[in-house]
């Protein structure tokens, strides 16, 4: 079996939230059964000779978009630790330009041609390759060109004809969303792909509607996820095309790769541990209690929030909050970035109080010293599709403190139930998001209780063995059609 992984972002090669994650770490545990090749474009930030990635002999090929040709070029390494080839599809005028997998302030119709290019020439390159695939993944809006493109233009071509597709949804939220015209620059005949039955959704052109209504299985990320979308709460105007789709609709939890993040062989963090050695996560506390200006006291828990700052995060909580976040006694370091909104309020927060600090941007290697370091971990989320940092945090032995939706739901134990892996609340208001934290410091106080919840936590199994044994029967069902 042959399945072809398409993608915006493929870790550790390029970052910008969980999808690289997902792309970069599931392929590994589907090797042994199936012959895999990923497609992701050479981002400008792709450290080439870091990951040995070569450009592939005669591998410039011209496409025409917008009656203006484009050169591409094709380049491709293993994924660290396996045999699995990764593509990376070269254009100066698309990708190689930006140090950003996502640039901001681009226009939109603009970042819709660069993943119109992106999706036709990887569809191009497996044919160069003759990489006739059983099955092509898609993910999120970026390629969701795809499964449109190998319904119309495609849909008489010999090479793609036995192709089943599976569509990817990891944030319903951004469905690529552009106007009718989009489809000249794409090439794509209008009458067979804009109708509502296609692509047309609102007299706009929606590329993730498309992949919806033409793929042969749609995943969700969490099953929770699966059954939230379907709402009109949570269905982002797309839950109609959804639940006229539900039958091709599943939720599988992603998971986390547990050889990347693990606190017994982090060289990033200052002391290893593990279950059976709790007792050096406080070295760690101590350390990032120095980096950000804090002063430690084994007495005063650490939360911790490593996030992309946006709305569907629930930083607007934290702003509800801050007053009371300000009077605890308990710390609060904050990473990331994203709205100007939100890292405003943390600058602020961090300059103005003495127990909350910010760092504003992203650096892997002190996200996992927080982990490490740090009691709680906040996902005070609107809405979560999945969530991967709650499962990196619990790996490391920190108690998620969330708001039960979607993979959070999934895959937080809230106390005071068995095995309890950390904290839940279910209204989107700050006094909720206040309540599960009380609870959280009460239990800090009983280091029976705490301790005991740390190792279940540390002790769950979120791997990619077991979600990754679903993928593959799913893919083995779609052959077999």
């Amino acid at each position: 079996m042959k399945i072809l992984f398409a993608a915006a972002e493929v870790a550790p090669f390029s970052k910008a939230g969980g999808l690289a994650d997902v792309v970069g770490s599931l392929p590994k545990y589907l090797e042994k059964d199936a012959e895999i090749a990923i497609f992701t474009p050479l981002h400008g930030l792709i450290d080439v000779n870091k990951w040995g990635i070569k450009e592939l002999e005669n591998s410039e090929m011209w496409l025409t978009f917008d009656r203006m040709g484009h050169k591409f070029r094709l380049f491709m390494c293993k994924l660290p630790g396996t045999n699995i080839n990764v593509f990376f599809v070269h254009n100066d005028w698309y990708f190689t330009c930006f140090k950003e997998v996502y640039p901001k302030w681009l226009d939109p119709k603009y970042e819709h041609e660069r993943y119109i290019a992106f999706s036709l020439a990887t569809l191009e390159y497996a044919k160069l390759l003759n990489f006739k695939a059983d099955i092509i993944h898609a993910n999120d809006w970026h390629t969701a060109m795809i499964p449109v493109y190998l319904h119309s233009n495609y849909r008489y071509d010999d090479f793609w004809k036995n192709t089943k597709t599976v569509f990817e949804i990891h944030n319903l939220a951004y469905q690529g969303v552009w106007f009718e015209d989009v489809l000249d620059f794409a090439n794509m005949r209008k009458d067979i792909v804009y109708n509502e039955c296609g692509v047309e959704h609102y007299g706009k052109v929606n590329w993730m509607k498309g992949a919806i209504n033409y793929s042969d299985k749609i995943i969700a990320v969490s099953p929770t996820y699966a059954k939230e979308i379907l709402t009109g709460e949570y269905g982002e105007g797309m839950d109609y095309t959804l639940r006229m789709n539900q039958s091709k609709l599943v939720g599988i939890l992603n998971g986390i790769d547990y050889e990347a993040f693990n606190p017994k062989t982090d060289k990033n963090i200052v002391k290893k541990y593990d279950v059976k050695s709790l007792k050096h996560k406080e070295e760690n506390k101590k350390k990032v209690c120095e980096k950000f200006g804090l002063k430690y006291n084994p007495e005063r828990p650490m939360y911790a929030m490593v996030s992309r700052l946006v709305g569907q995060k629930g930083i607007d909580l934290i702003r509800q909050s801050e007053g009371e976040l300000k009077s605890l006694n308990a710390d609060f370091v904050f990473l990331g970035s994203g709205e100007k909104d939100y890292e405003n309020l943390l600058i602020w927060l961090s300059n103005n109080t003495s127990n909350i600090r910010a760092y504003i941007g992203y650096r892997a290697d002190l996200a996992n010293q927080i982990y490490a370091g740090s009691d709680f971990y906040l996902m005070p989320s609107k809405f979560e599709p999945c969530g991967l940092s709650q499962l990196i945090a619990m790996r490391y032995g920190s108690l998620p403190v969330v708001r039960a939706t979607g993979g959070l739901e999934d895959t937080v134990t809230g106390y005071p139930l068995n095995d309890s892996t950390g904290f839940k609340f279910w209204g989107y208001s700050g006094w909720d998001m206040m309540q599960a934290i009380y609870c959280s410091l009460g239990v800090y106080q009983d280091k029976y209780t705490f301790n005991a919840m740390r190792k279940s936590a540390m002790e769950a199994d979120f791997s990619w063995r077991r979600s990754s044994a679903l993928y593959l029967s799913m893919y083995k069902e779609l052959t077999v059609c």
